[in-house]
C-alpha cells in the first residue's frame, strides 16, 4: 500500500505517524542516558567542563556536516529512506560502546559515532515527511513529529530513574539498557515506513501558494531533477537559514543547563525527574503550537520562540534557583515547540519537493554546526567568569536574533529574488 493512503490519524498519513513511532523509541532510548552523559564526563572520568563542551560541539557538529551530504544524496538518489534506516542504526549500535568508555575521550568517539547516525538519518526523514503531508498541514505534521520525538524524549529519563535503584546506579549497566528500544526503532522503521518519491499524490495535492508573509517564493509545479544545487533553494531560504544560524550560536548544548540545575542545588536523583519536565513541555505543545502556526504564521510563530528562549537564559542568567529552575527546564520546552517543528515546516514551504532534503540538510547543518561555537565558547564563559555571563551572552545573541528576523517580514519576496 502507498504510504499516501491508509487510514489516518489527526489527519496525519501512515508515514508520519509510523515515523513517530520511531522517534518516539529512539529518543527514549537517548534520553535514558543523555542527562547523565555530562555526569558521567565530570564526576566518573574527570573531565572539565571545557572538554564537556567540546564533546558537544565536535558530536553536533559531525551530524551538521553530514546533513549536508546525506541530503544532497537523498536528492540526487530521490530515495529517502535507506539513508534513514542507515541512520538510527548507527545511533543504536554507538549505546553499547558509551558502556565500555574508560577515559573521556571514549565518550567523544561515541558522541562521534551516534552523531554520524543522527547526521545520516535527519535531513531524509525530514524529508520523507513533507513528502508524506500535504502543503497547509505542513506545521501539524512537523510538530506532530517532534511531539512524538520529545515525548520518547521525557519518558527516557523517567525509565532511568525507575531503573537505577535496581541497577545500583550504575551507568554503564543502563547504557546498555537504553540499547533496547533503539533496536526496535530500526526494525519498525524497516517493517512500517514506505519510500515516497517528489509528485506523489498526497505530496502535489495542495498546489504552492506564495505567501509574502510567511517570506516565500511561488514554487514551481513537481519535475524530474537531474542536478541538485544550493542556487535552486532561492534567497528567502537563505535568509531565514542566516537568522536561525545567528540564535544558534548563542545556544549550548543542554549538558549545561543540567550542570547549572546541579550547581544551583538540585538533587542527582532529581536530575531526570527535571529533564522530563522540559521534554513534557515540549511534547505536550509542539503538535498544538504546530497546528497554531498553520493557522496564525509560522514566522510569528517563530519569533515568539526566539523570545522564550532568550527570556529563560536570562532566568538561567540571574534568577536560577533550586525551585526556579524547573520553571525554567518547563519554559525551555515551550521555546522548543514554538521553534523545532515550526523551523522545518518553513523550510519544508521554500523550497520545492524535488530539492527538499538538501534544504534540511544545509538548514540543519548550518543550525548545527552553529552548536560547536556555541557550547565551546559557552564552556570557556562559564569556566572562567561564570555561567551568568554565558548565559547572558546566549540571550542576547538570542534577542537579536529575533530582532532580525521580524525585520524580514518587511522585505517582500518579490524584493528578496530581484
Amino acid at each position: 500500500m502507498s504510504p499516501q493512503g491508509g487510514k489516518r490519524f489527526f489527519g496525519l498519513s501512515p508515514n508520519v505517524v509510523w515515523m513517530g513511532v520511531v522517534s518516539f523509541l529512539n529518543d527514549l532510548s537517548s534520553d535514558m542516558i543523555f542527562p547523565f552523559i555530562p555526569i558521567f564526563l565530570t564526576s566518573v572520568l574527570g573531565a572539565s567542563f571545557t572538554f564537556v563542551g567540546i564533546v558537544e560541539g565536535v558530536a553536533d557538529a559531525t551530524a551538521s556536516i553530514l546533513k549536508i551530504f546525506s541530503g544532497w544524496l537523498s536528492d540526487r538518489w530521490q530515495k529517502r529512506k535507506r539513508l534513514v534506516v542507515l541512520g538510527y542504526s548507527l545511533s543504536a549500535l554507538a549505546k553499547p560502546f558509551l558502556a565500555a568508555a574508560a577515559v573521556p575521550w571514549h565518550v567523544l568517539g561515541v558522541r562521534f559515532m551516534d552523531r554520524v547516525g543522527k547526521g545520516t538519518r535527519d535531513a531524509p526523514r525530514d524529508a520523507l515527511i513533507s513528502l508524506s503531508t500535504e502543503r497547509p498541514v505542513f506545521g501539524r505534521a512537523f510538530g506532530f513529529h517532534r511531539a512524538m520525538d520529545t515525548a520518547g524524549a521525557a519518558i527516557g529519563p523517567l525509565a532511568a530513574f525507575a531503573i537505577l535503584p535496581f541497577i545500583g546506579g550504575n551507568l554503564r549497566t543502563l547504557f546498555l539498557l537504553s540499547f533496547i528500544a533503539s533496536f526496535f526503532a530500526v526494525l519498525i522503521l524497516i517493517a512500517f515506513v514506505r519510500e515516497v518519491r517528489p509528485g506523489a499524490p498526497q505530496a502535489a495535492a495542495a498546489p504552492p501558494r506564495p505567501l509574502i508573509s510567511e517570506v516565500r517564493e511561488h514554487l514551481p509545479p513537481p519535475a524530474r531533477v537531474t542536478r541538485v544545487s544550493p542556487t535552486m533553494l532561492g534567497v528567502p531560504f537563505f535568509l531565514f537559514l542566516g537568522v536561525a544560524t545567528l540564535a544558534s550560536l548563542g545556544r549550548a548544548s543542554e549538558a549545561f543547563l543540567i550542570l547549572q540545575a546541579r550547581d544551583v542545588g538540585v538533587a542527582l536523583a532529581l536530575i531526570p525527574i527535571l529533564y522530563f519536565a522540559f521534554n513534557t513541555s515540549f511534547a505536550l505543545l509542539s503538535t498544538p503550537l504546530g497546528a497554531l502556526a498553520d493557522r496564525v504564521g509560522k514566522r510569528n510563530t517563530f519569533t515568539a520562540g526566539l523570545l522564550v528562549f532568550s527570556a529563560v537564559y536570562a532566568g538561567f542568567a540571574f534568577g536560577a534557583t533550586p525551585q526556579s529552575v524547573w520553571l525554567l527546564f518547563i519554559a525551555y520546552g515551550l521555546y522548543a515547540a514554538l521553534t523545532e517543528g515550526v523551523g522545518r515546516a518553513i523550510v519544508a514551504g521554500l523550497v520545492t519537493p524535488e530539492v527538499r532534503a538538501t534544504a534540511f540538510g544545509i538548514y540543519n547543518a548550518a543550525t548545527g554546526l552553529a552548536l560547536l561555537p556555541a557550547s565551546v565558547v559557552f564552556g570557556f564563559l562559564a569556566q572562567r567568569f561564570g555561567s551568568h555571563v554565558a548565559f547572558s551572552y546566549g540571550a542576547a545573541l538570542a534577542l537579536v536574533a529575533a530582532l532580525g528576523f521580524l525585520f524580514l517580514r518587511r522585505i517582500s519576496v518579490q524584493q528578496l529574488a530581484r
